[in-house]
């Protein structure tokens, strides 16, 4: 069996590391919701609270790129059927008598 090139080893390695990183900021992320709502539901942040959540928005926004762009072809995909949808809507409400602006 041949082996694989070394630029697709390359890939493969960066893939993993990648992937680890990913998932170790999620997991640092983890639990930030109750701490939102502390304030909402009638506590208090302390200051530990304060710096704990700093570096839970600095992991989301170093996993962001990793979302926008599993983002994109998806509403890339749907946008097809976002506009099928809203033509079907206007269309409707022409129908039922209402008269279009513009």
């Amino acid at each position: 069996m041949p082996k694989a090139p070394v630029w697709f080893c390359s890939f493969l390695a960066s893939n993993r590391r990648e992937t680890r990183r990913f998932r170790d900021e999620l997991a640092h992320i983890k639990g930030a919701w109750p701490l939102l709502m502390k304030e909402r539901r009638g506590g208090t942040w302390t200051d530990d609270d304060k710096v704990r959540l700093q570096s839970m928005v600095r992991s989301a926004s170093s996993v962001s790129p990793y979302l926008f762009i599993w983002a994109i072809p998806g509403s890339m995909a749907l946008l097809p059927f976002l506009a099928w949808y809203l033509d079907r809507q206007r269309k409707r409400k022409g129908l039922r008598g209402d008269t279009p602006r513009g």
